[in-house]
């Protein structure tokens, strides 16, 4: 079997990628970039909007979170419900959901942490998106409510995809407004594959714990 080589930014979706391959038992190399590095033509090469994670995986590079863990998760049987199984369509639905909410986590990135000078950057639009990841975040908060995992049947590959999204969110919204989501990531955070990619991940994305909206 062909080597698997992750390309990583710590603290990034690429931590979705990360956690999957740790669960599947499949050995992995790791690549970091800096946030400056996804516009080089080496990385464009890979994945052609410039965002991590790529994957090298026999023989071809993945791009895009949600199919590297469906590859990944066709590719070793494990991990996901098969078409025609009951869970099939809430999986899908939780697997594209997670990048919904990372759309708006993103956006707060781009405002909190990589515009420079700070006095380009949008109170309406920080203001905005936190609005609409809240929204998003009190879904997720509902659906785990009362259950251990996104499924009712356990660990999934759709429980990696929220391991950037919980990270990340936390940064801008109050986590004790979500005492489920924290206490799903507390369990997840014990699993041993998770603590791996952890400890491999190198780093965070963020400069501070939490960013508050400045005054306009």
């Amino acid at each position: 079997m062909s080597a698997i080589h992750l390309h990583h930014i710590p603290g990034a979706r690429s931590f979705r990628v990360a956690w999957l391959l740790e669960e599947l038992g499949l050995p992995y190399e790791l690549t970091e970039y800096r946030l400056g590095d996804l516009r080089q033509p080496d990385f464009l090469a890979r994945s052609p909007a410039g965002k991590i994670p790529a994957l090298d995986i026999d023989g071809t590079t993945v791009f895009e979170s949600g199919a590297i863990v469906e590859l990944l998760t066709e590719r070793e049987g494990r991990l996901a419900p098969k078409p025609g199984e009951v869970e099939r369509a809430p999986f899908l639905e939780w697997l594209h959901f997670a990048e919904t909410q990372a759309a708006f986590i993103q956006n707060l990135n781009i405002q909190h942490v990589v515009i420079r000078p700070e006095t380009a950057r949008s109170v309406v639009t920080m203001k905005l998106e936190t609005k609409r990841l809240a929204f998003t975040a009190r879904a997720l908060e509902s659906r785990l409510t009362g259950r251990e995992h996104i499924l009712d049947s356990g660990f999934s590959a759709a429980d990696c995809m929220f391991g950037f999204n919980v990270r990340a969110m936390t940064h801008f919204l109050p986590a004790a407004d979500y005492p489920a989501i924290m206490a799903w990531w507390d369990r997840m955070r014990a699993r041993p594959a998770c603590a791996r990619a952890l400890d491999r991940e190198g780093g965070d994305l963020f400069d501070k714990d939490f960013y508050e909206i400045p005054d306009a």
